[in-house]
């Protein structure tokens, strides 16, 4: 019996890394949403699955909203001339 309790919850660690690691962020921070509203605490859920706890709740505390775009580099500007290879594809 002590067995198969030790191997049920190494299984369950061994999802629990897998989950955190290989899903993608917003099917993480649904989860962690989900989990919270069924009594588990928000901000270690989140650092358990890397994500940030206010993230989608549209309170701007994630930061998400606050990045600025790259600069847009033309070749006017940097000084050297972009070349496009043109491929011409024979079936």
């Amino acid at each position: 019996m002590w067995q198969e309790l030790i191997v049920a919850l190494i299984v369950i660690a061994a999802l629990a890394q897998a989950c955190r690691k290989f899903l993608p962020a917003t099917l993480r921070q649904r989860m962690v949403y989900a989990l919270s509203k069924k009594g588990f605490d928000q901000d270690k859920l989140a650092k358990l699955f890397k994500v940030q706890s206010d993230c989608g709740s549209g309170c701007g505390s994630c930061g998400s909203c606050d990045t600025t775009p790259a600069p847009i580099d033309t070749a006017e500007d940097s000084g050297t001339k972009r070349r496009v290879i043109m491929l011409n594809v024979q079936r």
